[in-house]
């Protein structure tokens, strides 16, 4: 499928936020001016959306505030681009201040979490206590296992620390994180992986500031995700979006900011990263199908052989 046309301006509406996790519950998010509305993502709920440009920046997460505050300039972001917000938001944001390691300490208690996305992809990061896992559904971590407690300083440097030791890395691309939906092993292995790296970051992190947390459970995400037998064995992309596209059909549960569609003409599910979603003013649609959209097709690669040659 090809994007559709760029069309005019559209009167202002509810624009999308994105998918987000809060009390182990994934929120679709929209803003209409200081108006929020949240909606449960239920797996086999239909849903439809025409979206409408152009699409907007939606503001700014500012120190201390307990709501986004919306974009003062209304800036237009790029409609293909992975930023949805513009630079004066972007320079703003207490997350990518955070992330960006301009914030020195916060007052905050911070946990440090060792997380797995399958094999070779073994993450370490952080997150504000006070935000539970939501961080890790988020992610789509398939499981993890939180590793070490302290202030914003002390689990930083823990986390530097451990990612220059090449027990883990501090972030993979999406792209990497999905291919390994389609094989992710069993609940056992994962839990065997993460007891282990546990115990060895808590060998690197002996005479740090901070309380090293031996007896948090390994938590396990798959079935949650539905990913218990895997991704669908063939399931088509959406790496695209345009004004007067629609995302249409019914609802299988989240993987992180990740949504399957299952198609009402049985063409199969279609997979739509939610932040390429965020910024678009959405309005309800009722059946019509997912259109104005690129798309790109994905197949489960076949299993590596094994078997030795005979001659």
């Amino acid at each position: 499928m090809t994007t559709a046309p760029q069309q005019p301006d559209r009167p202002g509406g509810w624009i999308s936020t994105g998918l987000s996790w809060h009390d182990g519950r994934a929120l679709l998010g929209a803003v209409h001016g200081t108006r929020v509305h949240e909606r449960a993502v239920t797996p086999g709920a239909e849903v439809g959306w025409l979206l409408g440009g152009p699409r907007r920046c939606t503001g700014a997460w500012l120190a201390g505030a307990t709501e986004r505050t919306s974009c003062a300039h209304h800036a237009a972001i790029d409609p293909a681009g992975g930023a949805v917000q513009c630079p004066a938001c972007q320079s703003v944001d207490r997350g990518l201040a955070l992330a960006r390691d301009q914030i020195l300490d916060d007052g905050r208690t911070y946990l440090l979490y060792l997380a797995w996305f399958g094999d070779g992809l073994l993450k370490v990061g952080l997150t504000a206590e006070q935000r539970g896992d939501s961080r890790l559904l988020e992610q789509g971590a398939l499981a993890y296992v939180f590793t070490a407690r302290g202030g914003l300083p002390a689990i930083r440097r823990a986390e530097l620390t451990i990612a220059a030791s090449g027990l883990a890395r501090e972030r993979f691309k999406s792209r990497a994180k999905v291919d390994r939906w389609w094989a992710h092993g069993d609940a056992p292995r994962r839990r065997a992986v993460l007891t282990d790296a546990r115990a060895q970051a808590h060998r690197l992190l002996q005479g740090h500031a901070l309380e090293l947390l031996a007896d948090r459970p390994v938590t396990d995400h798959v079935d949650r995700f539905g990913l218990a037998g895997g991704a669908p064995e063939v399931y088509r992309q959406i790496g695209g979006l345009a004004d007067g596209a629609v995302i249409a059909g019914t609802l299988r549960p989240p993987v992180g900011r990740h949504l399957f569609l299952d198609q009402a003409d049985g063409s199969g599910p279609l997979l739509l990263d939610t932040r390429l979603l965020t910024g678009w003013t959405l309005t309800a649609v009722t059946a019509r199908a997912t259109a104005g959209v690129t798309l790109e097709e994905r197949v489960r690669p076949p299993e590596p052989d094994t078997q030795e040659a005979l001659f």
